[in-house]
């Protein structure tokens, strides 16, 4: 059996028609949701919930194509958009009786975060994204040789077929790759633990591409759109993320400044797993973000501060 988050308990909740999301929920206090990365599940967060698990309902699902829940096949582009993503993750808070509740994403969970702030401001009250730019950003940073750091990002974003039967021959090579190679601390994740994220990824290989194929449609079409209107993420929201911007020589903080302009964006020596290498880290930001309840500013305000700056790791990783 895979390990468990301990002291929470595991629900199976329908969220769309055909589509269940399975979450591991407990805690007590205001709810907070919890969206794992790439090749994760839920299971992640587990060294996080045992600090918040006093402060806060938690509820950690794995995202549709993910582990537990259900992995629809790709109907057509808005099977794995992030706005169909994120609308699940609002109806499952709905259903477990949370309509308003903070969020926090990880990698494609914070993608998912991203869009659910931008879709569904009146549920989401507070708002963290770990090492990630939004995806149009994303694409936009990359650019020349250095955009062999996200090799995988052109791979999967390739019509349906040959990306899934090149992950599908060697899977446990492949998202083992980002297991190890993204690890600054590979002791944060013991060998069951490791085990189990592959064990998932090698079951949900169709629905992972395309995933990440709609962040290269769908996802693009909708942030251009929202960039084009003027949108903006109207609650408090918080950014920690390895030093991308001196890595790609972009301006991390700005890039989410014009996002959010009540922003606290902070960098990290951790690797990407930073939920895994760095918990407390990541649990700091989130006391500090809920903390600025009411903060909600008109759109079109100015980009918000940025947090201390730690320096460029030796070695970034993510995407």
């Amino acid at each position: 059996m895979a390990p468990l988050i301990t002291g929470l308990d595991d629900v199976r909740v329908e969220v769309a028609d055909g589509v269940e999301l399975e979450a591991s929920v407990g805690g007590s206090g205001p709810p907070l949701v919890l969206l794992h990365g790439f090749p994760q599940t839920r299971l992640m967060w587990r060294r996080v919930v045992e600090r918040l698990a006093g402060e806060h309902t938690l509820v950690c699902p794995d995202l549709r194509g993910y582990g537990g829940s259900s992995k629809p096949a790709e109907a057509g582009p808005s099977t794995y958009a992030k706005r169909t993503m994120a609308a699940d993750v609002v109806a499952l808070a709905s259903a477990l009786g949370h309509e308003r509740f903070s969020l926090v994403g990880h990698d494609r969970g914070a993608l998912v975060a991203f869009r659910a702030g931008l879709d569904s401001p009146a549920a989401v009250d507070h708002l963290v994204c770990l090492d990630v730019v939004p995806t149009v950003d994303t694409w936009e940073v990359l650019h020349g040789a250095s955009a062999a750091v996200a090799w995988h990002l052109y791979l999967m974003a390739q019509p349906p077929g040959l990306p899934e039967a090149l992950v599908g021959g060697a899977p446990d090579a492949f998202f083992g790759s980002f297991l190890d190679a993204w690890a600054q601390d590979p002791a944060a994740m013991p060998n069951e633990v490791r085990s189990a994220y592959l064990a998932a990824s090698r079951a949900a290989v169709p629905s992972i591409v395309a995933d990440y194929r709609a962040s290269a449609g769908v996802d693009l079409e909708h942030d251009l759109a929202d960039r084009a209107a003027g949108s903006r993420l109207t609650m408090p929201v918080g950014v920690l993320q390895q030093d991308w911007g001196a890595a790609l020589d972009y301006d991390a903080a700005a890039v989410w400044g014009a996002w959010a302009p009540d922003l606290v964006h902070r960098t990290t020596s951790s690797g990407h797993f930073m939920a895994e290498e760095s918990p407390q880290e990541v649990v700091d930001l989130v006391r500090d973000v809920v903390r600025r309840a009411g903060a909600r500013p008109a759109a079109g305000h100015g980009p918000g501060g940025s947090g201390p700056s730690r320096g460029a790791p030796d070695r970034l990783s993510g995407w």
